[in-house]
């Protein structure tokens, strides 16, 4: 079993434990919930960017910075010049937690990618009703009728799509209504990261989306080789 295995596990029961505590009717009626979302798809249209993450830990990294301030971090992202900022929610792996983007929401004119393990649609709900304007989908983990079913949710409610691929027969699951394409340099099971898997998979990639290279990013002349051969975000 790899980690992401272990993840999901836990996040089908966390997800159902979640839906009895609050409806969804009840997550509609939060303020957030109807408020116009920010775009990350126009963003890198018009041009190449950053998306900067918070995170407190990680399965690989352990704890990063436990005491991380999620308020002074990502509003300096934002200064910085960050096209969007990915929060983290999973609390047990990463220390997440959706008051982080609630409290991120206030403060920032960027978009919000909701960084979490989606394996069911009231998730995507809740992505809205915290404040976040696109949602990640990992391929791994979802048919490509989920793929298809939860992009279109997302769609319905004002939010936008990161699909995730770690092989290129995940790319099976992609369909054109998917704004953006990431492409994780991670190994799941060895952790290492390299840009080659980025590389290596830019050739079959689709070239109506905007493609996103993921992790493991070291400096500007990496960078500037994935946007050499069409990357738009990192």
């Amino acid at each position: 079993m790899t980690i992401l295995d272990e993840i999901i596990e836990n996040k089908i029961n966390e997800v159902e434990i979640r839906k009895q505590r609050v409806s969804v009717t009840e997550l509609k009626e939060r303020p957030f919930y109807n408020r116009k979302t920010y775009s990350l798809k126009n963003r890198l249209t018009n041009e190449p960017g950053i998306i900067s993450e918070f995170k407190r830990r990680s399965p690989s990294k352990g704890e990063i910075r436990k005491d991380a301030d999620v308020l002074a971090i990502t509003k300096s992202y934002e200064m910085a010049g960050s096209s969007a900022c990915s929060i983290l929610t999973d609390e047990k792996y990463f220390g997440g937690k959706d008051q982080d983007i609630i409290d991120s929401r206030f403060q920032l004119n960027i978009p919000i990618l909701r960084k979490e393990f989606i394996i069911d649609s009231y998730q995507i709900i809740e992505a809205k009703s915290i404040g976040a304007d696109l949602i990640l989908l990992i391929a791994e983990c979802l048919s490509k009728k989920q793929v298809m079913e939860y992009t279109q949710l997302a769609h319905d409610i004002g939010l936008e799509v990161l699909m995730e691929l770690h092989f290129p027969e995940e790319l099976e699951k992609w369909n054109p209504s998917v704004d953006l394409l990431g492409i994780n340099n991670r190994n799941l099971k060895s952790f290492e990261t390299g840009i080659h898997r980025s590389m290596d998979i830019a050739s079959m990639l689709p070239k109506e989306s905007i493609w996103i290279s993921e992790s493991g990013l070291q400096g500007s002349e990496e960078l500037t080789a994935l946007m050499e051969v069409g990357y738009r975000g990192f």
